[in-house]
């Protein structure tokens, strides 16, 4: 399996301004040097973390997901990161997985943070999204799915091979949680035995809830590889295979794992 190039951006957002977050993401991915493969952004991240779908929501069609295609066709990467979505008169925290060629996956969150009111005003999804690059097999999330370990859990087919290899969380995480976000990043890595990246937000929301960031890439045995806190930050690296899969030959704890099925 080849190496796989991410790269994080952790980022201040501008409160429900969709043209100055695109241009501030335009800006930071045309900063990137050297050669990236998938481009992670944070959660809504057109819109910050707003309960106000109503006036912000967009269609598949619309202007935040034509920048993702033509960004992406622009770079030669996959852009990944959750928009607001209309569809169907139901608005979903959707994250799509843009690739060059205008091919796309999505995943739309599926648990909603109650606290927040989330739940009043955007639907639930039901469907996992795994997608494939380069052999590598990717696990996506959003946010508060990183509290809910049964929908992550990495179940093994019963040729031994592991549904995924990287979990990526998308997030506006607010800073008063930050430990339960770096220590739930690191038990998903731990648990599921795969590379985990968490890209979330820095600064004060339209909330003025403050973010920390903490944007982190974590190994299969939970050591962080990166972490970054407070301040905005585009970082990129490159994950290697050979290490995951010693550590899941050398303590295949995977294969021991409990058997279920989701309803």
């Amino acid at each position: 399996m080849s190496d796989l190039t991410v790269t994080l951006i952790q980022a201040n957002l501008h409160w429900e301004d969709k043209a100055a977050n695109l241009a501030m993401f335009d800006a930071k991915i045309d900063a990137i040097q050297g050669r990236t493969e998938i481009v992670i952004l944070p959660e809504m991240f057109s819109t910050g973390f707003s309960m106000q779908p109503e006036k912000l929501a967009e269609t598949m069609e619309g202007e935040t997901v034509n920048w993702m295609k033509k960004k992406s066709r622009e770079k030669n990467i996959i852009l990944a990161g959750s928009v607001i979505i209309e569809e169907d008169g139901h608005f979903y925290n959707r994250f799509i997985w843009m690739q060059p060629n205008g091919v796309y996956g999505k995943y739309d969150k599926r648990h909603l943070f109650g606290f927040a009111g989330e739940h009043n005003h955007y639907e639930p999804g039901d469907q996992r999204l795994i997608a494939q690059v380069k052999g590598w097999k990717i696990c996506v999330a959003v946010c508060y799915d990183l509290r809910f370990p049964v929908w992550a859990r990495n179940q093994v087919a019963a040729d031994g091979t592991a549904a995924y290899d990287l979990y990526i969380n998308v997030a506006n995480w607010p800073e008063r949680r930050n430990t339960a976000w770096r220590t739930l990043l690191q038990a998903r890595a731990i648990e599921n035995q795969c590379y985990v990246v968490g890209v979330n937000r820095v600064g004060n929301d339209g909330n003025n809830i403050y973010h920390s960031g903490d944007s982190s890439i974590i190994d299969a045995l939970g050591e962080i590889i990166y972490h970054k806190a407070h301040d905005e930050d585009v970082f990129t690296y490159t994950l290697t295979k050979a290490p995951l899969e010693e550590i899941r030959s050398k303590i295949p704890f995977l294969k021991d794992a409990d058997r279920f099925t989701i309803l």
